[in-house]
């Protein structure tokens, strides 16, 4: 097998996101256990002084359940075709909700997955649980564009100077 050249430059949160997308593609195949173990040991080489960013990277070399993998495809496509999706979504109340998401993109934050993208029904941006997500439709509704570096609501702010 040949040896590939590293290089010591960081990833960033879009490229962390546009993995995550990747691997959520490619499910419980078999090239996604090459590809999971690949990124694990890219990912070995990062020195993790945050607990945060650990957790997270461990989730993100994980495999997903069927059904949430599943999913994550069906948003994943909707993402790449730039359409919105319906879900039928149970929130940490055990609330049942439909909503019209226009997703903008995929990321795993500590021990979950996140479909993060515009909610019609609330005129914003939110991050909905794969796991809490019962089910997804596709539609044929065109969504608008969006720039995912606005939709990561994990990422750590940086404090403006007053």
């Amino acid at each position: 097998m040949a040896t590939v050249i590293r290089h010591n430059g960081s990833l960033t949160t879009a490229e962390l996101a546009a993995l995550a997308l990747s691997l959520a593609h490619l499910g419980a195949g078999p090239q996604s256990v090459t590809a999971r173990r690949g990124l694990r040991h890219a990912l070995d080489h990062i020195e993790l002084d945050d607990d945060v960013i650990a957790t997270t990277l461990s989730t993100l070399t994980t495999p997903l359940s069927p059904d949430v993998a599943r999913r994550a495809r069906a948003v994943a496509q909707a993402i790449t075709s730039r359409l919105v999706v319906r879900i039928h979504y149970l929130d940490a109340a055990g609330n049942l909700s439909v909503r019209d998401v226009e997703p903008v993109t995929c990321l795993v934050h500590r021990e979950h997955w996140y479909l993060a993208g515009w909610c019609r029904m609330r005129r914003g941006i939110r991050a909905f649980r794969f796991d809490r997500i019962i089910s997804v439709e596709s539609t044929d509704i065109p969504a608008r564009p969006h720039l995912p570096e606005r939709f990561l609501p994990f990422q750590r702010r940086s404090k403006t100077a007053a």
